[in-house]
């Protein structure tokens, strides 16, 4: 019987990387829940349903949390004169009582992200 290999993990260091870049010594498994509840929360919005979020990175300093969101339609997410960055960015602060930033990053080729 063979033995299952996550694929991120299994790539990790090779051609792929993380995909949260901090550290912290104290408060670390509280910041780690965090981000699996900002990835959640991201993913599970109705309004971006149909972005085509591939990779939601993370990114901590201090007291601000850089989220980047990876999709192949970055127009859904950023709406008419970056209004639905601004609205994510300040829900993500009233759910999570952080500052953040938010940036979105286009994927140009999505038929090669899987």
């Amino acid at each position: 019987m063979g033995q299952k290999i996550h694929p991120v993990g299994f790539r990790v260091g090779v051609n792929r990387d993380w995909e949260s870049k901090w550290y912290l010594d104290k408060g670390y498994a509280k910041a780690l829940v965090e981000d699996f509840h900002i990835r959640d929360y991201i993913k599970t919005r109705k309004d971006l349903a149909n972005a085509s979020i591939a990779r939601v990175e993370i990114e901590r300093a201090a007291n601000r949390v850089k989220v980047t969101l990876h999709t192949a339609k970055p127009g859904i997410i950023i709406g008419r004169g970056g209004k639905g960055v601004d609205d994510l960015r300040a829900l993500l602060e009233t759910k999570f009582k952080k500052s953040f930033q938010a940036n979105v990053s286009e994927i140009r080729h999505p038929e090669l992200d899987a």
